[in-house]
């Protein structure tokens, strides 16, 4: 998930560029995302400070979601985007956004069956068409 997200262009051209990655993994750390190389998480305060970090974005495990809330907002952001499908506890004075791509998915399956099956059969031709 975290590799798509960097990969993901909209962010840069709504101005928010991603300028540090980080993970836990030994074979992660140390790769080169285009012109970033992913940290271990033990460098995310010092990265913070030096980068003046405000916003986290989660896209971890669900069991480790919470840690790594824990260590983004000791580190000092003021803003975290959570991926993890699990809802993490962090102070008030830190916004928090959640995606729950489950939900999302659901909402859309559940406006396909809305369309009901003429409407959906002439999108799917429009589509194989295009």
């Amino acid at each position: 998930m975290g590799s798509a997200l960097f990969a993901y262009k909209e962010f840069r051209r709504q101005g928010f560029d991603i300028v540090s990655v980080f993970d836990v993994s030994a074979d992660r750390v140390g790769q080169k995302w285009r012109d970033l190389t992913v940290r271990h998480i033990d460098e995310l305060r010092a990265e913070t400070e030096r980068l003046s970090l405000e916003i986290g974005i989660i896209a971890v495990p669900a069991r480790a979601a919470q840690g790594v809330a824990d260590r983004l907002v000791a580190a000092g952001m003021r803003g975290v985007l959570n991926f993890a499908h699990r809802r993490i506890e962090i102070p008030p004075t830190v916004a928090l956004r959640t995606v729950n791509l489950s939900i999302e998915l659901e909402g859309l399956a559940f406006a396909i069956k809305a369309l009901g099956p003429k409407a959906a059969g002439a999108a799917r031709r429009a589509r194989a068409g295009a």
